[in-house]
């Protein structure tokens, strides 16, 4: 497959500086252990949000940052997108016999994200210590259709942030809200955010469907219709369609930057 070759020189390339590398892979790590240092902290004063325990939050926490770190590693080349419209590096890839978003996708991969993934897997195993959860074969599945959902949901918002630059050249800055905003938003249950918010980021940009909704169902707190909740995750996956679609007239209005 063309994008394990892509994945191999880019491997290659950062295992030239190992110290380097495992340097930016430690220090992803430390920053998103802070970050849920912070929601232990905030538990472990007020006990409790919005009637969500630690470890449901926890569980939240963990499985939107994997989703943001898996995305982070294998789709940053859309993140850096707009460099390769200004210097005219697109101009390349549009003359190779391959798919766009294949080869954008396998320009960039940051290795350094695994230090995120790490965190955000070892907060999953304390979530499930801490939740008791009977773990059976449907359960298993769920958790791993977030994973996939989230990380579609994470990479169709890049591959909308990168379609932009073909109109504005810049990446519009206020698509962070998405990518960055979101990660943080979706780490916590949706019930604790106002009706709006919970609505857009249901029905809009699918994050209550891949994280809030299947964590119901893991929980013992979807009473009814709980095959409905365990699948929810799979509108993140059938949300990249419309994201590759608007990628594609994207390059169609292409016209180059001059380079």
């Amino acid at each position: 497959m063309l994008y394990l070759k892509y994945l191999k020189m880019n491997l290659r390339s950062f295992l030239q500086y190992r110290l380097n590398t495992f340097l930016a892979v430690l220090a992803q790590f430390l920053s998103s252990a802070v970050a849920f240092a912070g929601v232990y902290l905030l538990f472990d004063r007020f006990g409790s949000l919005g009637g969500w325990s630690l470890g449901e939050v926890s569980l939240c926490f963990a499985v939107t940052l994997s989703a943001f770190a898996i995305t982070d590693c294998v789709a940053r080349g859309f993140d850096v997108f707009s460099g390769s419209v200004k210097s005219g590096d697109f101009d390349r890839i549009l003359l190779r016999p391959r798919g766009t978003v294949l080869q954008v996708m396998g320009s960039h991969f940051e290795l350094s994200r695994l230090g995120r993934l790490l965190e955000a897997l070892l907060v999953l195993v304390l979530a499930v210590r801490w939740l008791g959860l009977a773990w059976d074969f449907p359960k298993a599945l769920t958790l791993l259709l977030m994973l996939l959902g989230g990380a579609c949901t994470f990479t169709g918002i890049y591959i909308l942030g990168a379609a932009v630059c073909f109109f504005t050249v810049e990446g519009l800055e206020f698509l962070n809200i998405f990518t960055h905003g979101g990660r943080e938003l979706a780490s916590y249950p949706l019930t604790i955010f106002n009706r709006w918010l919970r609505r857009f980021f249901t029905f809009i940009v699918p994050f209550g469907c891949m994280n809030y909704l299947p964590l119901l169902y893991l929980t013992g707190r979807a009473e009814q219709h709980a095959a409905l909740y365990m699948l929810t995750p799979l509108l993140g996956v059938a949300f990249l369609f419309p994201c590759v679609l608007v990628w594609r007239m994207g390059v169609k209005r292409y016209l180059s930057t001059g380079n």
